[in-house]
């Protein structure tokens, strides 16, 4: 069996573990965070130069080999559709950010050696709103941003 398949397999089986004890009321989440090393303070960082200080790196670079997957518009901002590719050779992380949301941070994907670096999720978005994907690469971060127009039952605005 390919070794990166392998340690993405046996990732994903302990977070499902993990995340049924959670349910099973067996372990709280807070616990369950802790020990998976989830940065708190990254997550409630209000504005990028706050993340930047909160994951300890330099401001980001702009690279066009990352690419945001986002809907133009968006017809309902509970549920946005969100992504990140990253052709960036040695990606680590990949992190979703929402410019205009009262936590810049939304979701953040540790990438396992060899694997592709390509995630999606969907976040909330209280209003129209610059989609960031921010990713770690060679130990350095980059970036790619897209506008993303969030609507009251698809009538534009």
């Amino acid at each position: 069996m390919n070794e990166n398949r392998r340690a993405v397999l046996k990732a994903s089986s302990s977070l499902t573990v993990l995340g049924l004890a959670v349910a099973a009321g067996l372990i709280k989440p807070n616990v369950a965070f802790a020990s998976q090393g989830w940065p708190k303070k990254a997550f409630e960082s209000k504005s990028m130069d706050e993340l930047m200080k909160a994951l300890g790196g330099n401001m980001p670079t702009e690279s066009a080999d990352i690419t945001v997957i986002a809907p133009d518009i968006a017809e309902n901002g509970a549920v946005v559709p969100v992504g990140a590719d990253s052709k960036l050779k040695n990606t680590t992380e990949v992190s979703l950010l929402v410019e205009n949301n009262p936590s810049i941070l939304s979701a953040q994907f540790m990438i396992p050696a060899g694997t592709e670096a390509k995630v999606n999720t969907r976040v909330k978005m209280g209003k129209s709103s610059n989609v960031y994907a921010l990713v770690k690469a060679d130990g350095k971060y980059y970036f790619a941003k897209k506008e993303v127009k969030v609507t009251l039952g698809g009538c534009g605005g």
